[in-house]
């Protein structure tokens, strides 16, 4: 790895050199609102479920869906059930991905700056890794990481921290000087439990009053704002 970068944070009255910054997916980087809400109302609905409402399934985004299908069904799911129920999902979502997913404006603008000034750039998601490594190349972003960790990659799912923590063991960076940046309180919750830096993005599935109720280090309300805080 290149040598780091110096990059500031400010935390208290100290400004803080950053090491990396790591990044949620959905939500964060790609807007899949849509792809996720219409491959899950489809999935039940052919499973003969009860779909979940818009709100309960934008909820639960930023967990994997191996949780929240548990968690938002209403009816009860066995395992059989519930595992015919994510094959069905991963199928639609396939699908939709082509015509509905898409990178949010001014994040490979941001993502190009954080490249430039050598600071190392992580994802930590709640899906598999070869599909987070699939929407990204989509995207034309895969180069801007160092390492892509999935939810098969951990054996604890978020909002439990081992996905930073991998990153932050295998990297040696110091957890004070590591960002977490992500759109729901799951991503928030990761982040504060391996001790790192939290910056809380707007415009994903968790709206401002929810994600702050969590204390993150930072707010942001459009991509810009991400390096604003940085350099600030």
């Amino acid at each position: 790895m290149e040598k780091r970068a110096v990059v500031s944070f400010r935390g208290g009255n100290v400004v803080k050199k950053i090491e990396c910054v790591i990044f949620d997916l959905d939500g964060t980087l790609l807007d899949s609102r849509e792809c996720s809400i219409k491959a899950t109302k489809a999935a039940f609905t052919e499973m003969g479920l009860k779909v979940p409402s818009e709100v309960v399934i934008e909820h639960y985004m930023g967990i994997p869906i191996e949780e929240s299908f548990f968690k938002m069904s209403e009816q009860p799911l066995d395992q059989e059930t519930a595992t015919e129920l994510i094959r069905v999902f991963r199928t639609y979502y396939q699908t939709y991905e082509e015509s509905t997913l898409n990178v949010f404006p001014e994040i490979p603008h941001v993502l190009e700056i954080l490249m430039k000034r050598k600071v190392p750039c992580f994802v930590v998601s709640s899906k598999k890794t070869a599909v987070v490594k699939r929407n990204l190349a989509a995207q034309n972003l895969v180069a801007f990481f160092e390492e892509i960790i999935g939810s098969d990659a951990v054996s604890h799912y978020k909002p439990h921290p081992e996905g930073i923590n991998k990153v932050v063991t295998q990297y040696q960076f110091d957890p004070s000087r590591t960002i977490m940046v992500g759109d729901a309180i799951f991503d928030i919750q990761m982040g504060k439990a391996a001790g790192v830096k939290t910056i809380a993005v707007t415009w994903g599935s968790h709206d401002a009053k929810k994600l702050s109720a969590e204390k993150p280090d930072a707010l942001a309300e459009a991509p810009q704002d991400i390096l604003d805080y940085i350099y600030a």
